[in-house]
């Protein structure tokens, strides 16, 4: 890796968290040579904790119309599951390289782990997230209103998953504004700060941890 990263060795897994922005296409590139070492044997499982400079990530069942001003960040395509969403700075992203050859080699399963533990989260930082029928991710109600605090995009090559979550803790929301999130316009999206929860990156990170032991690994 180019970037500065610490990195926390498990017997079984390995978890890294970058300490400063990595840009897509690298974080891309040394994602796609993890899964194919993962599914070789020669590598541990992966969670991968990053931020990602601005940017919109367009996933398999993204439409053209739902980018509304696509010369504000740069735009990647991407053979995750899911339509379009931004990342950027203030936004935990959680890249989560799995064996489920090792597990279940049930994919729906493996999405339903990942909402869990966003939702578990929710709850250690002192906020209720909720899946909703029909809408991938975790939302939360405030105000009388449903928005997105989480998104989850994956993709899996030979039982092996790499893509993941991404959890608002601080970022810009008008950033959401060149696209329609996750292609749902009728809802908004929220953030931790937004909901009056201040959480640094670093209490963020540590309750992900925490919660991740018997669901997780």
């Amino acid at each position: 890796m180019k970037t500065a990263e610490i990195a926390l060795e498990k017997p079984d897994a390995e978890w890294r968290s970058a300490l400063a922005p990595i840009p897509y296409p690298e974080a891309l590139a040394a994602m796609e040579a993890r899964a194919a070492a993962i599914e070789a044997g020669t590598a541990p499982e992966l969670f991968w904790f990053l931020e990602h400079p601005p940017l919109y990530t367009a996933g398999t069942s993204a439409s053209a119309d739902e980018l509304k001003d696509a010369s504000r960040f740069p735009v990647f395509e991407t053979g995750r599951g899911g339509r379009y969403t931004y990342h950027g700075p203030g936004q935990r992203i959680i890249y989560a390289l799995c064996d489920l050859r090792q597990r279940d080699k049930d994919i729906r399963q493996h999405v339903w782990r990942l909402e869990e533990w966003v939702i578990r989260t929710l709850k250690e930082l002192g906020v209720t997230g909720e899946r909703r029928d029909g809408r991938i991710g975790i939302w939360v109600a405030h105000d009388g209103v449903e928005e997105k605090i989480a998104a989850i995009g994956v993709r899996v090559r030979r039982w092996v998953t790499y893509h993941g979550l991404s959890f608002n803790v601080s970022p810009e929301l008008s950033h959401f504004s060149g696209i329609v999130p996750c292609g749902l316009p009728e809802f908004g999206v929220t953030s931790l700060h937004a909901l009056g929860i201040n959480a640094s990156m670093e209490d963020v990170d540590a309750a992900f941890r925490k919660t991740a032991a018997g669901l997780i690994v």
